[in-house]
């Protein structure tokens, strides 16, 4: 005898801004097989200068609702609210599986299914809530919180097998709690033709020959936007023709503009602000230029690598697992500017070399981060909770 009821899933994610978590959360309700799993997904209220998510979500029939007091500060206050209201929605109802994402919702949204009785209880790690540029106090504090919620979540998925190593030397969980799914990409919109890349450029204001380094992300102090100007202002001396261009937008534009005025770029530099037509605007890049302090797994690295487009990055933490340095793209070490200004000069000035690193990404990029595949494993890890023979 089987159950033919679809599985009740609840998503938790503390906010719904344009960002590689958030994009995968919603690619996930929207995908799971509906015969079998029926999906909602709960939020908080904020988002901020990097875009919402919360429209687009709705629009593709997301069931999603909006808990008002699910914030990413700490709020003693809001805080109690919310995991006292998790609570009551989880035991009405009757949630069969809870999947959170992020620091916040992940703490609040494990400890209410774990009083409310939710039977399976999964978090995904999209890089750990501590890093290494956090105060003290603060990464003894999320260190502390992962390792009690670690005790009552049945799977702990990461999108890095470093996610792994990190959690366990903090001792976070146990190794059987451990799963790699990576953070896919839907690759049918990244591995289409490129567009009409001159349209593209006299939209942006840039020379239809001139040599552009890139980067797409939120400019906030996680990608370091700062060192990425430095490394501009590197390539400009020797490479003066080159145009850079920043897809993105958040808390640190002033100051970004700020110092582009400073080192004198202003004609040079493209901010498109929020964009959602990220396949056309790395068709533009000559190169990817990547300079964040910590990361998960950023989307944007197999974005670029299906577009063809070579990779120059920092090395932090999951970025140096899937870039393979010199074979796949290149990497240094965070605050390396001439390094990194270095690299992207020798795949500027080597067509042989950008076609060799681009042929070889491209390969990992299909391989490793098929959407499809990632629903595959989603759906068999919740199915497994509840017999292979659930709703066949």
């Amino acid at each position: 005898m089987t159950d033919s009821r679809p599985i009740k899933v609840l998503h938790l994610i503390t906010r719904l801004i344009v960002g590689g978590a958030q994009e995968n959360t919603i690619y996930t309700a929207r995908l799971l097989d509906p015969q079998r799993f029926e999906v909602e997904v709960i939020c908080g209220p904020q988002t901020g200068s990097e875009g919402s998510l919360i429209e687009e979500a709705l629009q593709s029939g997301v069931k999603l609702s909006i808990l008002p007091e699910l914030v990413r500060e700490l709020s003693p206050v809001k805080d109690f609210i919310a995991l006292v209201k998790l609570f009551f929605i989880l035991r009405k109802k009757k949630f069969s599986i809870l999947h959170t994402h992020s620091s916040k919702a992940g703490i609040l949204g494990r400890l209410a299914a774990k009083l409310a009785g939710t039977p399976i209880i999964l978090h995904t790690v999209h890089g750990w809530s501590f890093h290494d540029y956090m105060s003290t106090w603060r990464k003894r504090l999320f260190i502390f919180l992962e390792k009690f919620t670690a005790g009552f979540t049945h799977r702990l998925i990461v999108v890095t097998q470093k996610d792994i190593q990190k959690g366990l030397q903090q001792g976070i969980g146990k190794p059987e709690q451990y799963i790699l799914i990576r953070s896919a990409i839907p690759l049918d919109e990244f591995l289409v033709p490129k567009g009409d890349e001159k349209r593209v450029r006299e939209e942006l204001g840039i020379p239809i020959n001139a040599p552009v380094i890139g980067t797409v992300g939120r400019l906030s102090p996680q990608k370091n936007p700062l060192d990425w100007l430095e490394i501009a202002a590197h390539l400009a001396r020797f490479q003066p023709e080159c145009y850079f261009l920043l897809v993105g937008d958040g808390p640190m534009r002033e100051e970004v503009e700020r110092r582009i005025r400073e080192l004198r770029l202003e004609n040079q530099f493209v901010l498109t602000g929020l964009r959602r037509d990220v396949p056309d605007l790395l068709s533009v890049m000559d190169i990817f230029l990547l300079t964040s302090l910590w990361e998960g797994l950023p989307r944007v690295i197999p974005q670029a690598m299906c577009r063809e487009v070579p990779i120059v990055a920092y090395a932090s933490d999951g970025v140096a697992e899937v870039i393979e340095h010199e074979k796949t793209g290149f990497l240094c070490r965070p605050g390396e500017i001439e390094t990194a200004a270095r690299y992207c000069l020798q795949l500027l000035q080597s067509p042989e070399l950008r076609e060799s690193i681009t042929r070889a990404a491209k390969k990992v990029a299909t391989e490793q981060f098929d959407l499809r595949i990632m629903i595959q494993q989603l759906q068999a890890l919740y199915l497994g909770f509840f017999g292979e023979n659930h709703h066949e």
